[in-house]
């Protein structure tokens, strides 16, 4: 579950799946599109490089019909280690992500910090920041299993 505490909210969960693969889930815009975002959410990729300085642009489509467009540029790239990113289209926030192997299956961290506290309750109320987090874990752990 994703715990809120200051201006972050968090998530550990652990895959059973090979680091690699969990890796591949949130590099390779085809798998991505099938699972991020809250439950019920579709995406449109439009671009996604996934390099230090590289920008990931894509729209996702709620289940009422309402378009959300997302820009992230990638800060830190340590593959199959670590991503870094920033979200700069509101709300803000930098995404820390780590992916450790643990007996063949993968302790994914998951950390959003958001740039003020009142960034972060903005983001909780406007868009269920928590809830969607979990959703979206949800959503990979399912992806991962058809994979």
């Amino acid at each position: 579950m994703a715990v809120q505490e200051g201006s972050e909210i968090a998530i550990t969960r652990i895959f059973d799946a090979p680091r690699e693969t969990v890796w591949r889930a949130f590099t390779d815009s085809k798998l991505v599109a099938k699972w991020w975002g809250p439950n019920g959410f579709t995406n449109t990729i439009q671009e996604m490089d996934v390099r230090p300085g590289g920008t990931w642009r894509f729209i996702m489509h709620s289940p009422e019909g309402k378009d959300y467009e997302n820009r992230i540029v990638y800060k830190e790239i340590m593959r199959p280690e670590r991503i870094v990113f920033e979200h700069v289209t509101g709300p803000r926030f930098q995404v820390t992500m780590t992916l450790a192997e643990e007996d063949g299956k993968t302790r994914l961290t998951y950390r959003m910090v958001f740039s003020s506290t009142a960034e972060l309750e903005r983001a909780i109320k406007e868009f269920h920041a928590v809830e969607g987090l979990n959703q979206t874990m949800g959503r990979l752990g399912n992806q991962l299993e058809a994979c």
